[in-house]
C-alpha cells in the first residue's frame, strides 16, 4: 500500500521547492522580474515607480517607491496566499532596521548580545580592537582545545560578520582557518574579538542617499609568514555611505611581488 500525494504538504522533503515555484510563478504573472544574482529578489519597475521583494522562506521584505505601491502589491498578494500584514519592517533576519531623518541603520546588537551571554562573555573586560597583529597564528600541531566549542563560535561570528559587520572580516576569516584544531593561542585571539564586540555592540551599518555611486575599495597583505605563501586579500563595496557587499579571503595563487598580490586580490 501506498499513499499517493497530489499536492506538497509542510515537512516534505520537496515543500520549500514547491512553494517558491508557486510564489515564483504568482509574481512573475503580475509583472515582476528575478534578480539575475539572487532568485529570492524580484522587481518591478512602471516609469518613476518601483517595488522590490526579498522572500526568504515564508517572510516577506517589501520596499517601494510610494505606499500606493506598497499597498497594491500587499492586495495582490492577499488575493493569491494566506498572509498576515506585520508592519513596518523592526526587525528580519536577527538584524534591527533603525530609520533616521537622513538614512538607515542596520545593526545586530540585540543579536550580538545574545552571542556573548551564550558563550559566557558578555561581562568580559572590552577590547578596542579585534586582533593583535604583532602574534602570528600558526596550526596546532598538539591536542585541539574545545573543538566544538570553537567552531560555534566561529559560526555565530560569521553570521554577525556576513550581515553587518565588515570590520570583523580580516579576524574572522583568519581565525576560522584553525576551527579544526584550535589551540589556546587561537582561543586567545578569539576571545579578542568576543572583548571587541562587547565594545562595539552597537555598530551597524548606515545608508543615507548620498553618494549615489557604487564605490569599491581592495587591498591585499603580502606574505606575513614564512610557513604559510598566500597573501591575504580584500575588499569593500558601499552605496550611499555603507557597505553593501564585503570579503577577506586567502588568496589561490602564490604572489612572488607585491605588485603580483595587488594583482590577484582584483581576481
Amino acid at each position: 500500500m501506498v499513499c499517493k500525494l497530489k499536492k506538497s504538504i509542510y515537512g516534505l522533503k520537496q515543500a520549500s521547492r514547491q512553494w517558491y515555484h508557486k510564489f515564483h510563478q504568482v509574481i512573475i504573472s503580475y509583472g515582476f522580474e528575478v534578480n539575475v544574482v539572487d532568485d529570492c529578489v524580484y522587481h518591478k519597475f512602471s516609469g518613476s515607480k518601483y517595488i522590490f521583494l526579498v522572500l526568504y522562506v515564508d517572510d516577506l521584505l517589501i520596499m517601494g517607491s510610494s505606499h500606493d505601491t506598497i499597498m497594491e502589491t500587499k492586495r495582490m498578494l492577499k488575493r493569491n496566499f494566506d498572509m498576515k500584514d506585520m508592519g513596518t519592517a523592526d526587525v528580519i533576519l536577527g538584524i534591527k532596521i533603525s530609520r533616521t531623518p537622513n538614512g538607515i541603520i542596520l545593526s545586530q546588537s540585540h543579536y550580538v548580545e545574545k552571542v556573548l551571554k551564550k558563550f559566557n562573555a558578555f561581562d568580559n573586560s572590552p577590547s578596542k580592537t579585534p586582533i593583535d597583529l604583532s602574534i602570528n597564528l600558526v596550526a596546532n600541531k598538539t591536542e585541539p582545545v574545545a573543538q566544538m566549542e570553537y567552531s560555534r563560535i566561529i559560526g555565530s561570528l560569521m553570521y554577525i560578520t556576513n550581515c553587518t559587520r565588515p570590520d570583523l572580516a580580516y579576524p574572522v576569516n583568519m581565525l576560522s582557518r584553525f576551527t579544526s584544531n584550535p589551540s589556546h593561542e587561537h582561543w586567545k585571539a578569539l576571545t579578542r574579538v568576543l572583548k571587541y564586540l562587547k565594545y562595539t555592540l552597537d555598530y551597524g551599518l548606515y545608508y543615507s542617499r548620498y553618494p549615489v555611486v557604487l564605490e569599491g575599495y581592495s587591498d591585499a597583505s603580502w606574505i606575513s609568514d614564512s610557513k604559510d605563501s598566500y597573501s591575504t586579500s580584500g575588499y569593500i563595496f558601499t552605496i550611499g555611505g555603507g557597505a553593501v557587499s564585503w570579503k577577506s579571503t586567502k588568496q589561490t595563487c602564490i604572489a612572488r611581488s607585491t605588485m603580483e598580490f595587488e594583482v590577484y586580490s582584483f581576481g
